[in-house]
């Protein structure tokens, strides 16, 4: 698929098709998959043979930048990479001052709770999050809002994106106040990407069974689409 069928507003004649362009766009591919696994692979290698935070951290916080240097040198997107970097770097933080290596993890079990949460409260209030992947297509962020059978499509599809969130903190919580540090990198691992694609797969199938029209009074084309914000 082109860049200008992800963005042109026209180019999708149904919500499913634009939702699957949205996700296919989001997920980054499988590089952007091997880079956001490398920095946690790398720290969590380096303290099974350690035990040393420090070094660990150097190892996994220097693995996504030589990633960042090679997507600077081929002149590709490093959104995937410093996405990663960012994480990591928000993990040495919190255990460096405290000095406990599984607190490398508490950010991304924060950020996964923060983020169910939203997205249930979203849900809730009949504004689920992926409608406004829709908006980002047709250009206006709320119009979808005004079709039922939108708000429908698309608070099923938000309960499946935060799933994915939800269980990771159910798993990896336990193991944070157990300082199983290295059960906490491996089910980081294991509940990444790999659990990511389930729900996406999930998403595709509820997708692949309904054809739902982008009416034209959603489509703006005067306008050109924001952006994704989730």
């Amino acid at each position: 698929m082109s860049t200008a069928d992800m963005t042109a507003p026209a180019a999708h004649a149904t919500v499913e098709a634009a939702v699957r362009a949205q996700m296919s766009k989001a997920l980054g591919g499988r590089r952007g998959i091997v880079e956001a696994a490398v920095p946690t692979i790398a720290f969590t290698g380096t303290w099974v043979g350690t035990s040393q935070l420090k070094t660990s951290l150097i190892i996994g916080i220097a693995s996504a930048v030589v990633l960042l240097l090679v997507r600077l040198a081929q002149r590709t997107t490093p959104q995937f990479v410093l996405n990663s970097l960012v994480g990591i770097g928000i993990g040495a933080f919190f255990a460096t001052r405290t000095g406990d290596a599984k607190d490398v993890f508490l950010p991304g079990i924060l950020y996964n709770g923060a983020y169910a949460a939203g997205m249930l409260l979203s849900i809730v209030v009949r504004w689920p999050v992926v409608g406004f992947l829709i908006g980002s297509v047709t250009g206006d962020p709320t119009a979808w809002h005004n079709d039922s059978a939108l708000v429908r499509l698309c608070s099923r599809l938000t309960w499946l994106l935060m799933l994915p969130c939800l269980l990771r903190v159910v798993i990896q919580l336990p193991l944070y106040w157990a300082d199983q540090v290295t059960a906490l990198g491996v089910a980081k691992i294991a509940l990444g990407w790999p659990l990511q694609i389930a729900a996406l797969g999930a998403m595709v199938w509820v997708l692949a069974r309904g054809r739902t029209p982008i009416e034209p009074a959603l489509q703006s084309p005067a306008q050109p689409p924001t952006q994704p914000s989730v």
